[in-house]
């Protein structure tokens, strides 16, 4: 996990504050100090000397030193992860180690902010701020489920709660974790399900399971898949290649190397002639015949033609298309709103998207009017109100209106955050503040 999150080339640091010609508040003028640094977050920002990395403040001042090897990625209700010797642990703002750097390994973990980390060759979680909520004696920790954590200890799977407190006995091939009071896992090769005494539900009969939502599991049995509900009880048979899980109350299915959609009672709302399905989203849903995408309703009746090369879901009442290598934007009733006739485009973000025509970046609305002229030679999302452009080489920023607020006469920037933005100006870094936003 040797990768910082920002890293970027910089500067240095004097603690006057001035202002630029452009309406711009140097918060740390231009210098050398530096070679990385990042975005201020929670009043400090990352910077780096020489390969080692410390936290400077708003004035500029170097309030933890350069001197750890990395930090993963900044600061977190008052706490941040470092590396140091090849060793990890935590800092607090004043750069007071609560945790001394002993940890051999840490990754992230998508719980509470958790992380995972490894103490003499075993796994255990800490919270940000350093306490070991599970305790480092596990061979593998694999993913969380309804606020529970799936080990393994001796080679066997069960589930630990956010304290580190057993809840399902260490004695499974695998477990998925709960859904529905329910439990997937595996003994002797075969799937059933049990509930949180460990008492068995379902029988472990199954080449495979996936989890219940809305009463519902995908289950498989010699290569055929279909649906059971929470008694064991076979609801839509086993007879399909594949299924998806039920969305808005539909499933995709795959039959005979075709596609379609069933219903929650099995019935076959779209039939099994499709190269592909999507999910039905305002009643329509997008398939593929013979290479090609359009829409169809319930009725199987086609709203859109197939004869685009990419389709995706509606957004805003339109959906992005690409037809000949050229995207655009139609509307439910197949009507061609945005023609396709854009190198590249996103989907809308409100009411703008960016899009590439002859090279060239802007933001058009929905109605395809221009609203931020295709003349820039990059362009990156908004941030703090503003997205960084860079025109003829020089970076600047722009707000929603294309109004240049920062003119494009610097080398590099970054994106502002907390009010601030870090610019490179005649081979030197320094900190701004937009005196034309609100100061945070």
């Amino acid at each position: 996990m040797k990768k910082l999150l920002f890293i970027t080339f910089l500067f240095i640091i004097h603690y006057t504050q001035a202002q630029t010609d452009d309406g711009l508040e140097w918060v740390v003028k231009p210098s050398l100090e530096y070679d990385a640094q990042g975005l201020f977050k929670e009043g400090l920002a990352i910077v780096g000397r020489n390969g080692k990395y410390g936290f400077i403040d708003k004035t500029g001042k170097e309030v933890i030193p350069c001197k750890y090897d990395n930090s993963y990625p900044n600061f977190s209700e008052g706490y941040v992860f470092v590396e140091l010797n090849g060793k990890y642990g935590v800092l607090d703002k004043s750069g007071k180690e609560k945790v001394i750097c002993k940890y051999e390994t840490l990754q992230y973990f998508p719980y509470e902010d958790f992380k995972k980390v490894k103490l003499n060759g075993k796994w255990g979680l800490i919270n940000k701020k350093g306490e070991e909520v599970v305790p480092c004696k596990y061979e593998e920790i694999d993913n969380f489920f309804q606020n529970l954590i799936s080990v393994k200890f001796n080679g066997k799977y069960g589930l630990v709660d956010k304290n580190g407190k057993e809840i399902i006995s260490c004695k499974y091939q695998y477990i998925v974790g709960f859904s529905e009071g329910l439990a997937a896992t595996k003994l002797n090769e075969k799937w059933g399900f049990i509930d949180k005494t460990e008492k068995v539900i379902i029988p472990y009969k199954y080449d495979w399971v996936g989890k219940f939502s809305k009463g519902l599991a995908q289950v498989r049995l010699n290569n055929k898949d279909g649906f059971i509900d929470t008694t064991g009880k076979e609801v839509i048979a086993l007879k399909y290649e594949s299924v998806d899980d039920f969305l808005e109350g539909f499933a995709s299915m795959q039959m005979n190397g075709k596609w379609g959609i069933i219903d929650k009672k099995g019935n076959e709302v779209i039939p099994c002639k499709y190269e592909s399905t999507g999910l039905f989203l305002e009643d329509l849903v997008s398939v593929q015949m013979n290479g090609k995408y359009g829409f169809i309703d319930k009725t199987s009746k086609e709203i859109v033609p197939f004869k685009y090369d990419e389709v995706e879901s509606f957004s805003k009442d339109l959906v992005r298309v690409r037809l000949n290598f050229k995207y655009g934007f139609i509307d439910k009733t197949g009507k061609e709103i945005i023609p396709c006739k854009y190198e590249d485009a996103q989907n809308f973000s409100e009411t703008l998207t960016m899009v590439k025509l002859n090279e060239k970046y802007g933001f058009i609305d929905n109605t395809g009017k221009e609203i931020i002229p295709l003349k820039y030679d990059d362009i990156w999302s908004f941030s703090d109100g503003l997205v960084r452009i860079r025109l003829n080489g020089k970076w600047g920023f722009i707000d929603k209106a294309g109004r240049e607020v920062i003119p494009c006469k610097y080398e590099k920037v970054g994106d502002f955050s907390d009010g601030l933005a870090w610019v490179k100006l005649n081979g030197k870094w320094g900190i701004v503040r937009n005196l034309l936003l609100k100061k945070k």
